[in-house]
């Protein structure tokens, strides 16, 4: 066996139950069944001449936050969003997402001036299923890194 860890440190693997969404005072979003935060990076590329391999530097990044709510009450984003539709003004939230360590530690990030950016599920409506709304954000400032967990 190549890496005898793995077996050995499988109680402690995180799983959704361990992390958490908040907003921005920190009020547990609870009917949120699942999120997302992805970054993407650009990268320049350049080759100098002589050199037949291409090279990349740092250009920017961008990032997401995604999530899947339970539709049990309209609750505040779905009239923000449509406030924001009838009077033309944008809306920013700030959230903070976390994920609970066995031991008392937590990951937090907090993702401020988060406004709404491609398609969002105003109705998701199907036979047998619960009813969703899936959300997608742009985060307009840098994730901040408040705390990290620890083994």
């Amino acid at each position: 066996m190549w890496n005898p860890r793995g077996p050995v440190d499988a109680r402690r693997v995180f799983t959704g139950k361990d992390g958490l969404l908040f907003d921005e005072s920190g009020r547990l979003l609870a009917t949120v069944e699942t999120y997302q935060v992805q970054t993407n990076i650009t990268n320049a590329k350049y080759q100098p001449l002589g050199d037949a391999q291409e090279h990349e530097v740092f250009q920017g990044y961008s990032v997401t936050l995604n999530f899947t709510e339970v539709v049990i009450e309209d609750n505040v984003f779905i009239q923000d969003l449509f406030n924001m539709m009838s009077s033309g003004q944008g809306v920013r939230w700030t959230f903070q997402g976390v994920i609970k360590g066995r031991n008392g530690s937590e990951e937090r990030m907090i993702f401020r001036d988060c406004v709404p950016s491609g398609n969002i599920d105003l109705q998701n409506v199907s036979v047998g299923d619960l009813i969703k709304r899936q959300w997608s954000l742009f985060v307009n400032r840098p994730p901040e890194l408040q705390n990290m967990l620890s083994y």
